[in-house]
């Protein structure tokens, strides 16, 4: 890998539901620094994920926390704030019911790439005074973190919209490199374990990244000279933070009518937006699941969203008008809000613990971590493991482990396969077994031939593959890649297809003797497939491309 010899600066970048930053290092001097200079604000280390257009949504008016809606005023009740938040969730597997409405100008790529070019803008003028003299095409290393559960279709389009961005100048670049967001979480903790003289080799731990979005996992197992490998499936689910704002959107539907909320999110966002904010500053970030803390919390609607008033009727306007248009908050529906997304944070770290892993000690990262409510439930619940933690600055830990893993990549020595991948190939129809509507032809039929099964754990310098050979006539070999998450297929009818590697054999004259060596490997984030032509000796790698 010639190119790493040309990085002098790791940038690391956390793109969040809710909030986004970044940190870097020079790697002669790898001193973590974690930005915490943003737009309106000094001191924090992260940003609110938002954005705000003008008219027309073709220019960007605002990003970060001036892109959020203010508090209204009196004497300007009905502005017309339109942030867009929440966009990364349009790259999850999540139902459209799920995924947060845009304007109908606008896709989700598009956002994300205009999101991460303004980022971006601060990240290079960053650089750019620490280190006048550096290339940033050229000299800097970006480490970009994903949820544990995203696809190789969504770090494809992520990486286009870096490229989009103009964080790297060809979307084929190299010096751009993804890690899962517990696995950076993971890489911190571990750097936590070694300042408390825990880094015995074979100590295993469970890092749980509780987001705004998702909530990963990974248990990973200290190997010697302080290496990490993966023990199972690094697992995640979206339940994070956000999801609370969900239930309170439910609960604010039940008190003013349903469609009076649809009426205001739909012709006043700004105020929608700001009633949600006040909701967390208020009464979610507070919460500590004690009944002594809590004190009931009375939402006042002409104060904090007065536009809503004129879309409540019937039933709820009479009730509404009868306590002067406040409704209260109370302890029982703040736990029903954040009892269900707690659950299902409590079946992931089971699900763990099921699937064979063993750990002693456990790390909470990620905003939501700090959460009293979300610690003490867990470890009520988990009582038997001997040390449940919450690291300094708990929101920061991706960043600084992703930080870490692009200073020191071999950090990580072993992950855990989530798919089944394999190829199909071309096989001899069986009357007998094989289905007569995925014949080809007389005597053909297209099968799944299996190069690695779901659930191993690999090196990161293992490859799979084998010796394929084409067919007597053909002056091409087509590899078509294809996942499943069971352990093994039949056939490649209703799989997810990759995408595919297509080497060119030209030269007819041997016939089938033109053996074909090829291979995928997943020492990064993101597959790498080669093939190399036995006879010619000529490698294949560029022609692979993931598929939509």
């Amino acid at each position: 890998m010639a190119w790493k010899n040309d990085i002098r600066i790791v940038v690391s970048i956390d793109f969040g539901t809710t909030y986004s930053g970044f940190a870097y290092a020079h790697k002669q001097n790898p001193e973590l620094i974690i930005n915490d200079t943003w737009p309106d604000v000094i001191g924090s280390i992260k940003t609110n994920t938002v954005i705000q257009y003008e008219t027309g949504y073709r220019k960007v008016k605002a990003w970060g926390l001036p892109a959020l809606a203010p508090r209204p005023r009196k004497r300007q009740r009905y502005f017309d704030y339109k942030p867009v938040e929440r966009f990364k969730l349009h790259l999850g597997n999540l139902p459209d019911s799920e995924k947060p409405k845009l304007p109908e100008t606008l896709d989700y790529e598009k956002v994300i790439s205009d999101y991460l070019e303004e980022i971006g803008k601060l990240i290079k003028d960053t650089v750019n005074t620490r280190w006048p003299n550096v290339d940033f095409f050229e000299n800097v290393l970006i480490i970009l973190t994903v949820p544990a559960e995203y696809s190789e279709q969504s770090k494809l389009i992520l990486r286009e919209c870096m490229f989009n961005a103009r964080l790297i100048d060809n979307q084929k670049s190299e010096k751009l490199q993804f890690t899962t967001e517990p696995e950076a979480a993971a890489i911190h903790c571990l750097s936590v374990l070694e300042e408390h003289c825990l880094t015995d080799d074979g100590i295993s731990f469970l890092t749980i990244d509780c987001g705004g979005g998702t909530v990963d996992l990974t248990t990973r197992k200290v190997l010697p000279d302080k290496k990490l490998s993966e023990i199972t499936e690094r697992t995640g689910d979206f339940c994070g933070s956000t999801f609370i704002d969900e239930e309170f959107i439910k609960f604010m539907k039940f008190k003013v009518g349903e469609s009076a909320m649809n009426l205001l999110e739909q012709q006043r966002y700004g105020q929608f937006q700001y009633m949600v904010q006040e909701f967390c500053r208020r009464v979610k970030l507070p919460f500590t699941g004690n009944k002594k803390d809590f004190k009931t919390f009375e939402l006042d609607i002409e104060e904090v969203c007065p536009a809503l008033k004129q879309y409540i009727t019937g039933k709820e306007k009479e009730t509404l008008e009868k306590n002067d248009w406040i409704i209260d908050l109370t302890f029982e529906d703040v736990k029903a809000m954040f009892d269900p997304i707690i659950q299902r944070i409590i079946d992931l770290i089971s699900n763990q613990i099921r699937s064979g892993s063993a750990f002693t000690i456990m790390f909470l990262v990620g905003g939501f971590s700090e959460s009293k409510y979300l610690q003490s439930w867990i470890k009520d619940t988990f009582g038997y493991i001997k040390i449940v933690a919450v690291p300094k600055q708990p929101q920061a830990a991706v960043l600084r482990g992703a930080l870490q893993y692009g200073l020191k990549m071999d950090v990580i020595q072993t992950r855990v396969l989530k798919y089944t991948y394999g190829i199909e190939i071309e096989s001899s129809f069986n009357e007998a077994m094989d289905p007569e509507n995925l014949r080809v032809d007389d005597n053909y039929i297209f099968k799944f031939y299996r190069l690695v099964e779901r659930g191993r754990q690999v090196n990161i310098d293992e490859s799979f593959g084998g010796i394929f050979k084409p067919l007597e006539n053909a002056t091409k070999l087509r590899f078509s890649l294809y996942i499943s998450t069971n352990l093994n297929e039949t056939y490649c009818e209703g799989l997810e297809k990759l995408g595919e590697l297509i080497v060119d054999m030209p030269d007819t004259r041997l016939g089938k003797d033109r053996p074909v060596d090829f291979r995928i490997m997943f020492g990064r984030m993101e597959i790498t497939a080669t093939a190399k032509n036995d006879v010619t000796g000529q490698k294949y790698e560029a022609n692979f491309k993931l598929e939509f």
